[in-house]
Parts: structure tokens; sequence; C-alpha cells
């Protein structure tokens, strides 16, 4: 099989189902805002982090994948797709409480930085925010699971103290943000 098809030379591509789309429709902007995060957890996957992250970061982006075929589905497709559950949310919410639980109370905001692997965590949490603002917009127009957008919505409070708990692993210091007012 060939990774080149050539049926998407005129612009458009197809959506599982079959249905033809414009390459910038927002349903291909959205799983493949979806992708652009999952390459990002890959990254911070691929850094000198603990076990135990690594082991859930590709949970998470089995869960993206999943993401991915709901965004990339039409409503004509006799496909069997994977779903995003309860347990998958639960699962983010458990691991945020675990890691909050070892860090210091956080009483303002923070600048990004203090170590790449932190950064890696801020750029894909930031990344996970847009996806989640795109699927929003994309549920004006067709049903999406609400699942998808709990999930999304925890991926990025998980990613950010994530942040936190790598930077404080690698005694990375925490940069407030002091407005100036």
């Amino acid at each position: 099989m060939k990774i080149y098809t050539k049926t998407g030379d005129e612009g458009k591509t197809s959506l599982i189902g079959g249905t033809r789309v414009p390459k910038y429709h927002i349903r291909i902007e959205c799983y493949g805002t979806v992708d652009e995060l999952s390459s990002w957890i890959g990254l911070i996957r691929d850094q000198e982090i603990l076990e135990k992250y690594k082991t859930d970061l590709i949970e998470i982006q089995d869960r993206l994948f999943t993401i991915e075929s709901q965004l990339a589905s039409d409503s004509e497709s006799e496909f069997n797709i994977p779903d995003i559950d309860e347990k998958d949310i639960k699962f983010l919410e458990k691991e945020i409480d675990n890691i909050t639980g070892e860090l210091p109370p956080l009483k303002s905001f923070l600048l990004s930085g203090g170590d790449t692997v932190v950064s890696y965590c801020h750029i894909a949490r930031t990344v996970c925010r847009r996806a989640e603002r795109l699927i929003i917009r994309l549920s004006e127009e067709f049903e999406i699971s609400e699942l998808i957008l709990q999930y999304l919505n925890r991926l990025s409070d998980y990613l950010f103290v994530l942040s936190r708990k790598i930077g404080k692993d690698k005694n990375a210091a925490e940069l407030l943000w002091k407005p100036r007012v």
C-alpha cells in the first residue's frame, strides 16, 4: 500500500464513512489539532521523565486517537468507532489529584518555562485548549460527544499539573507572574 493516494490533490479529503470535505473544514481542523496535540505529548514522553508519566502519556495518546476517530467519522459511517468513556475522564482526574497532592499550593499565575520538558508540557496544554475551542465550535454544527470536551478540558489541567511536577522533579524554579499595576 502506498502512502500517497492522490485523492487529496484538489484540496479535499474523505471522512470515515466517505463524505468528501475541503481540507480546511472545521472537522479536519479539529482532528488535525488533536493530532498535533498527540505529537507534542509524544515529544514529552520521549524526554527524561518518570516511567509512570510515560505510561500515562501513552494511554492519553491512545485516547486522543479515539477522539480523532470520532471527529473524523461522518454520520454515514458504518465503521465501529471506539468511544471516550467516563472512566477515561476519571483516570485524568485521579492523576491530577495525585500529582497536585505532591505540589505546593499555587497562589499566582505561572510564566511558562524553567525547563525544556516543562515548556513542552505548556505547549501541549495550549494546543489542547485550542483543540477544545475548535471542537466547541464544531459542536454548534454537528453532534459531538460531551465526553470529548470533558476529556480535553481535564487533559489541559493534567498537562498543567504535570508541567509543575516535572519542574519540581528537575528542581526547576517556577516563575510567578507579578502583574505591574
